[in-house]
């Protein structure tokens, strides 16, 4: 019923920066909660960051806290990960996530209904 669609990942040095973007679309307009959770191989998924419907408020997860930020876009139910001062720890497959509950901030996975597929973040050091 909704397709969440990421993108913007690739291949970057350390220091450097890449801008993700999501999109949550359905057949009847609604308004989301959006987050974002990475998954390195072997690891568990770990939460990013996350956004109310409006933008109006944020959470992000400590290791990313003063580096990355979200922020809603100008289409409906669009979302930005705006990545800054990469690590090689970073390196992760980056999810995008939605939810109707769009108030909230959730910080777990199981806080959102709606996924992507994922997009690869590498970087080299």
């Amino acid at each position: 019923q909704v397709q969440v669609v990421e993108s913007g990942g690739g291949l970057v040095q350390a220091g450097g920066s890449l801008r993700l973007s999501c999109t949550a679309s359905a057949h009847t307009a609604s308004t989301y909660s959006m987050g974002w959770f990475r998954q390195a191989p072997g690891q568990e998924r770990e939460f990013v960051a996350s956004i109310n419907w409006n933008g109006r408020d944020t959470k992000y997860g400590d290791s990313v806290t003063g580096r990355f930020t979200i922020s809603r876009g100008n289409a409906p139910n669009t979302a930005y990960l705006s990545m800054d001062n990469l690590k090689p720890d970073d390196t992760a497959v980056y999810y995008c996530a939605a939810d109707r509950k769009s108030w909230i901030l959730g910080t777990r996975p199981s806080d959102y209904v709606y996924w992507g597929q994922g997009t690869q973040v590498t970087v080299s050091s």
